[in-house]
């Protein structure tokens, strides 16, 4: 979508004139500044705490730091005013969230984070200084092509947040992984307590309005320590469940009328033209409940050792049921063989693509015009939990070692998918309007009874089952800090590290129609017969086996989106498909098993760097070098005969073995500067790198051999081959601290990226045995897949907070980013603006806090072959807080206040993906503590 924001001059040049501005401002007023500090009376100065004390906390740490970081602390068990740690980055500058983890629509909770117009992939989320393994809920992100190495936040409740620290420079001694930057977020330790024994606990619920249910909200902590400081122990649990419900419109794909079909030459103006392959009532529902906790030991001999173990697990189970009633437009058109549209139809030209924006379709008895999936899936969920032990040692006065070693597994699962396909508006004839972006479709099928399951026929059963992703990652590292004082350079780092990463999936089970015989066993299907299977067996598709009773869409469904279309519809319970899929040929004999969702990915990365820390009159720095060795190796999975083949009801497929090692020497440098006594510049440069994502690695590459032997073939998937994303990247900015818990900053960024991952073709050769090479022979292929190309970003970013008086306050910034790769196409995650704005007010018991957070639209990557983008997208929340005694306190948050509705497109606005509306959610929370 185009921006309203109009800039008389480049971005980067308005960027380096706010600094220059903010410089003045600086200079100008420095003598006022200086003459209000001395006229502080001691006697009147006033302790502040809870947000206030924080805000304050976050600017010393921001503003002592050698390199540009954002840093966002917590005094007590909740003060975060979020639900999750993405909630709190979000309205830092330069860093954007999104509810959902690829293409499979946003919810109501974010969910993944990037920085500086780029991907999540490219942003490293460490905990406590080392990675953490990644699994996801939703079975499209679990595996395929479409499957990142970001981190789901939806894992990581606020409440075990000491502090994040959100670096947007790198250091040599920082672990490689974010080509944009990192994020770590760090937990408390039991000794960093100041009473010996600490209790805190809360209690919540949260109602949210779309589904109308409540549910409960835990958590608690209890740290020990002894009265001589040497050992601690802390345990926090959580337990928090949630209902959500997202009504929703989508257009599953835009399909296109082939200039040759009789169609195109009945009516020439539909040549060529788009037209929604599917658009459908959309209905998602589902149950979140997230549990674990963290136990922390610590133990402090002297002043010398320290040794701190940490254990941490965290589950979300995530059952969830969508229901997707749909206009069959695929079916009907059939890329211009099939029914062509009623004079009347209307056909938009943006830029040269063609659109059919609306069609009505005459009723033709026997033709079906619509389609309806219910997928239930009961089990899904994904789960994370790490081990680390981390130990200092100062050998003496000059010299101290840091060792730390861990590992991190995690499980993405959707063991069960309970599915049925129906056959709907069979004769009925259909009709559709485009609306635009903001506004949902019209559409109906004739005069079909959406509420009624009497005249729709089984289509089909499909859905896989045993979808299981593990990831695992193991790590040990051991740093070294000797005190140098030789000349500017007051210390040098150095350090070691070593991790094994392993990813992998075996083979899912995809199910079909059922046709049991007496042993229990799946019959051959036998199409002569209505219900598919021999006479004699149970069949799945004898109307005798579906359930006799239907439910329906709730009475207000899809109120939000606007437009008019299907929304009295029927459905079966997730109990009455679980009971009917018990006819499904779930066959555990290997017949049934999809050898495409089989991978294995494995990554043996050693690192080591030095650092030298830089200080002078007026300035500090450090500069520094690391070097990273990445051994991987990737199974991928290859359609058609080869060695280790492997037959099902899916094919042939067999397996091959890529392995490539990659070195990176990532050089790094920051300076800062105290140019006058509130105002701070700094300037770095360095290289950064990250690996491609685990589907762009290691998903299913699909062959299609030569016609003849002496052809070429053609295929498409993963690309094993694919080098690391490299980056050179510079940072300048400048940071006025003009008054207490006040700042007014700038930074301009920019980062070529030499190594960026897009879509290309690929000359392979693979052993291929077919009808025309019946022989078998190495064969060429040109594969459209993933390949190295290159990217710039440019930006800037602007942040002032202010308080105003006591007691108020606000804080706002504001983030420009220009992404493109060397097509000079959007960059995957790149929205060009984003701005938050929070207000506050606080005293001694009570606080309040209103936020806005707004990103525009960005875009997302391919879904169906086709684009896929966001639209512009803002979010309304507000936190109220009252402090009835020092051991108890009441909250009341509410997210998405102004109920966001999330939308999508393709090629243009003239072709909406879809729109999802999720409703409000409030939590009421008691906490207290001793």
């Amino acid at each position: 979508m185009k921006s309203n924001l109009k800039l008389n001059l480049t971005p980067i040049a308005s960027a380096v004139s706010v600094l220059i501005v903010t410089a003045a401002m600086a200079t100008s007023m420095s003598v006022q500044a200086q003459q209000a500090d001395t006229k502080k009376d001691e006697t009147q100065q006033v302790t502040v705490t809870g947000v206030r004390a924080s805000m304050q906390q976050s600017l010393n740490q921001k503003r002592n730091a050698e390199s540009h970081i954002e840093v966002i602390t917590a005094e007590d068990i909740g003060k975060m005013p979020d639900k999750n740690v993405a909630d709190s980055l979000q309205r830092v500058s330069g860093v954007t969230t999104s509810s959902a983890s690829g293409n499979e629509g946003g919810f109501d909770e974010n969910d993944r984070v990037s920085m500086r117009g780029t991907n999540p992939s490219l942003t490293q989320t460490l905990i406590n200084g080392h990675n953490m393994a990644a699994g996801d809920w939703f079975v499209l992100n679990q595996s395929g092509a479409g499957v990142g190495r970001s981190i789901s936040y939806t894992l990581l409740p606020s409440e075990l947040v000491g502090r994040i620290e959100v670096n947007k420079s790198s250091q040599a001694s920082l672990v490689e992984g974010g080509v944009a930057g990192s994020i770590n977020v760090i937990t408390r330790k039991p000794l960093e307590f100041k009473k010996q024994l600490t209790a805190e606990a809360s209690l919540g619920v949260v109602y949210a309005d779309l589904p109308k249910k409540s549910d409960p909200q835990l958590s608690g902590l209890i740290n020990w320590k002894n009265d001589v400081n040497t050992f601690g122990l802390m345990v926090q649990a959580f337990s928090e469940k949630r209902s959500l419900r997202r009504d929703g419109q989508e257009i599953l794909g835009w399909s296109q009328i082939a200039a040759n079909s009789p169609m195109a030459k009945s009516n020439p103006d539909l040549a060529g033209a788009y037209y929604p392959s599917l658009m459908g009532s959309a209905l998602f529902e589902q149950t979140r409940h997230r549990t674990g906790g963290l136990v922390s030991a610590q133990f402090k001999p002297s002043k010398e050792f320290d040794i701190v173990l940490n254990g941490f697990s965290s589950k979300l189970d995530a059952a969830n049921y969508n229901r997707n009633y749909m206009f069959w437009g695929s079916r009907i058109i059939d890329s211009g063989n099939g029914q062509a549209p009623e004079p009347g139809y209307t056909v938009a030209n943006d830029g040269g693509v063609k659109t059919l924006t609306s069609a009505t379709f005459k009723p033709i008895a026997g033709n079906t015009y619509g389609v309806y999936d219910q997928i239930s899936r009961p089990d899904a969920g994904s789960e994370v939990n790490f081990f680390s032990a981390d130990a200092t040692w100062k050998a003496n006065a000059d010299l101290k070692f840091n060792a730390q070693l861990g590992t991190s597994k995690a499980t993405g699962k959707t063991p069960t998918q309970d599915v049925a396909e129906w056959n709907v508006g069979v004769g009925s004839g259909a009709s559709y309007r485009i609306n635009g972006v903001d506004n949902a479709a019209d559409w109906k099928l004739g005069n079909t009874n959406y509420g009624s399951r009497a005249n729709d026929t089984l289509g089909w059963v499909f859905g896989y089952q045993n979808t299981i992703v593990d990831d695992k990652e193991s790590w040990a590292k051991l740093d070294g800090e000797y005190q140098l004082n030789q000349g500017v350079f007051s210390t040098l780092k150095f350090g070691v590290r070593a991790t094994e990463h392993k990813r992998s999936s075996d083979a899912a089970l995809g199910q079909g129609p059922g046709c049991k015989n007496a042993a229990g066993t799946q019959a051959p299907w036998d199409w002569s017969q209505s219900t598919w299977c021999p006479v004699g067996t149970i069949a799945q598709n004898d109307p005798a086996k579906f359930p006799s009773t239907v439910s329906q869409y709730p009475s207000n469904y899809g109120s939000g989106l606007g437009g008019n279309f299907p929304s009295n519809i029927w459905y079966y319970t997730p109990a009455q498909l679980a009971e009917f899929n018990k006819y499904s040929n779930r066959d555990n004999n290997g017949t049934r098993l999809d050898y495409g969702t089989q991978f294995a990915l494995k990554e043996n990365v050693n690192a080591f760097y030095v650092q030298g820390n830089m200080e002078g009159e007026g300035w500090s720095g450090n500069v520094g070098l690391r070097y990273v060795q990445t051994k991987e190796n990737v199974v991928s999975t290859l359609t058609g005969p080869g060695a280790g083949q492997k037959t099902s009801d899916f094919g042939t497929f067999h397996f091959a073995t890529t392995e490539n090692t990659f070195n990176d020497i990532l050089p790094s440098l920051n300076l800062r500067f105290d140019v006058q006594k509130d105002l701070v510049a700094r300037f770095a440069v360095s290289k950064t790198m990250t690996r491609p994502d685990f589907g762009a690695l290691a998903s299913a590459i699909s062959l299609s051999p030569p016609a003849t032997a002496t052809g070429v073939g053609s295929g498409s998937g993963a690309n094993p081959n694919l080098k690391p994303i490299r980056s050179n990247n510079l940072d300048v900015s400048l940071e006025w601290y003009f008054a207490p818990r006040a700042l007014l900053s700038g930074s301009v960024y920019y980062m070529d990226l030499t190594s960026y991952v897009g879509i290309g073709q690929v000359s392979r050769s693979y052993f291929t045995t077919s009808a025309a090479i019946p022989q078998g022979a190495m064969v060429p292929y040109v594969l459209s897949v993933p390949v190295n190309t290159s990217a710039k970003v440019k930006g800037f970013e602007l942040a002032y907070e202010q308080p105003i008086g006591a007691n108020f306050g606000f804080a706002t910034n504001y983030t420009y980013a220009d992404a493109k790769d060397a097509k000079d196409q959007e960059v995957v995650g790149a929205s060009k603006n984003t701005y938050n704005l929070s207000g506050y007010y606080e005293d001694d018991t009570f606080n309040a806090r209103l936020s806005y957070s707004y990103r525009s639209a960005f875009y997302s990557g391919l879904d169906r072959e086709t684009a896929f983008s966001q639209a512009a997208t803002g979010s309304l929340s507000a936190s109220l807080g009252y402090k009835i005694n020092e051991n108890f306190a009441i909250s009341f948050d509410a997210h998405n206040l102004n109920k966001p509705t999330l939308k999508y497109f393709a090629l243009n606005e003239n072709q909406p993906r879809s729109i999802y509306q999720s409703g409000r959610q409030y939590y009421l929370t008691l906490r207290a503590k001793m």
